[in-house]
């Protein structure tokens, strides 16, 4: 990204953050991160429709239906006195929350193609989420005119390419996670487990990429540009998500990072998955996801007459959801090239029962790849250290990897961090698939059967660091000197005592 384009983003996302100070402290950061974003998205096309309209109004004059016939073909559709402006203009209306939902949904049923459901599920008139009638005016009229600052002016001829807008929005997302709290991972995973996630998987010009538990995309979007560097733009991106509000979010986030034709369901991807094809799970080459961990309830039930046999391993317990994704996304990749990236707390590398039988049938199945511990408290809402499994079909290798990367990390204030050397450090040792000492171990299918297939990561990979040995009497001697030195003080001390008199 150039200086110029940089600069833009540091100020639109200034403005962004302050815009939110209408709500903080009054609604829940999970919540209104929908106003938000939303606002955000409504203001990015007024502006792109704003400044084609002028463009063609230069070329043909006053003839306004025809200029209209020209920007139906835009990738929005923006229906009259529904933009940003003419809800600025209405500000001062005591129907405030109304006139947006109203707007909202004329622009919905206009781009019913890309935008149908998506603000249905985000309620500007809300009393509950939003205050009392008076209230609820206040904030959203301070809304509008925060978002009118000129600093947040998103023509395309201001601000470059869509990464900056794209950009701004990961941030304001990144932002919000961090004070969720537990409904953080909801809806988001930290950019550096993404990134990570990305590079050990690799996307290839022309391969299907799907997250099964995409929340707001994040993760899709990251492994897009894994395809992106390597000079592509063919690829295409698969998502479902089981909240309908951060499923929204989603379908906005590929809109406005320029992926248009990604497919984002709205579903339960274990009760009720929506990427079906020919009557069965869609396949994929790379399948990413960081699951809801050890989730109760997740379905067992349903999963017993599964239509799509997605099962045939094993039942996961009732109250543990793990191997439920896990078997999910190894069903959904392709029998030649297909690979699966999963993060899951440790519990899935040694929990015995049903999960135990289903891990050892994975690894007699030569699926599993790696096994690379990650540092505690990354992820927002949970401090657990987590691990990520790494799965590929048509493996020549019957060996397992073990990388140990726990102590890898940048110390933040609220939470750790990986670094781009912690990042390149894993993706290589990965890569080179070889035995690093205190760091990785290549293991051979032998070593883990003598373990019952249990994968905790310090079984194979040794940490210990022996402590140098102690010198005992040079340890003694300097004992001595210091006793001696305390005699010398006391003595000193009594001096001084007496003469003043005590």
């Amino acid at each position: 990204m150039s200086e110029n384009n940089l600069a833009k983003q540091v100020e639109i996302e200034s403005v962004l953050w302050s815009a939110c100070d209408t709500f903080r402290g009054v609604v829940d950061a999970a919540e209104y991160k929908n106003y938000i974003l939303v606002m955000l998205f409504v203001k990015y096309i007024s502006d792109v429709w704003s400044e084609h309209y002028e463009q063609l109004k230069e070329k043909y004059g006053d003839e306004d239906e025809r200029i209209r016939r020209r920007l139906d073909r835009e990738r929005f559709k923006l229906p009259k006195e529904c933009s940003f402006y003419n809800l600025y203009e209405r500000r001062q209306e005591n129907n405030l929350g109304e006139l947006i939902n109203t707007a909202l949904e004329k622009i919905e049923d206009a781009n019913k193609e890309k935008l149908q459901g998506v603000f249905r599920n985000i309620d500007f008139n809300s009393e509950s989420a939003l205050g009392q009638t008076k209230e609820r005016n206040t904030r959203l009229k301070l809304l509008l005119e925060d978002f009118s600052n000129p600093k947040l002016d998103l023509k395309p001829s201001r601000v470059g390419n869509m990464d900056v807008i794209g950009n701004a929005y990961e941030y304001l997302i990144a932002r919000f996670a961090a004070g969720a709290g537990k409904k953080a991972g909801e809806f988001y995973t930290p950019a550096e487990v993404s990134e990570l996630l990305a590079e050990l998987l690799s996307p290839q010009p022309g391969e299907r990429i799907c997250d099964p538990t995409c929340g707001s995309g994040s993760l899709l979007i990251k492994c897009g540009l894994q395809v992106k560097k390597k000079g592509s733009n063919d690829f295409s991106l698969y998502g479902q998500e089981i909240n309908g509000s951060t499923w929204a979010l989603a379908k906005m986030n590929m809109f406005l990072h320029g992926v248009d034709s990604a497919r984002i369901e709205w579903g339960d991807t274990l009760r009720n998955p929506k990427l079906i094809e020919k009557n069965t799970t869609m396949k994929f080459e790379v399948v990413v996801a960081n699951p809801p961990f050890s989730l109760d309830k997740w379905g067992a039930e349903e999963a017993q007459t599964d239509a799509y046999n997605r099962f045939h391993r094993g039942m996961p317990p009732k109250s543990k959801g793990d191997y439920a994704f896990i078997s999910h996304m190894i069903e959904t990749i392709t029998t030649e090239h297909g690979r699966v990236g999963v993060v899951v707390p440790h519990g899935v590398l040694f929990r015995g029962a049903g999960e135990g039988k289903i891990r050892q049938k994975l690894i007699e199945e030569n699926l599993l790849d790696a096994v690379i511990g990650l540092p505690a408290n990354l992820f927002y809402g949970t401090g657990i250290p987590t691990a990520i499994l790494v799965f590929k079909r048509n493996r020549k290798d019957t060996s397992l990897l073990f990388i140990d990367a726990s102590r890898e990390y940048r110390d933040m204030k609220n939470q750790n961090k990986l670094t781009q050397e912690n990042i390149d450090k894993i993706v290589t040792t990965y890569q080179q698939y070889k035995t690093i000492d205190k760091y990785s171990y290549k293991a051979k299918l032998d070593e883990i059967k003598e373990n019952d297939f249990n994968l905790n990561i310090p079984r194979y990979v040794d940490t210990f660091e022996e402590e140098d040995e102690i010198d005992i009497q040079a340890v003694q001697k300097e004992i001595d000197q210091l006793e001696k030195g305390l005699v010398d003080v006391k003595k000193e001390m009594a001096g001084y005592l007496k003469e003043l008199g005590f």
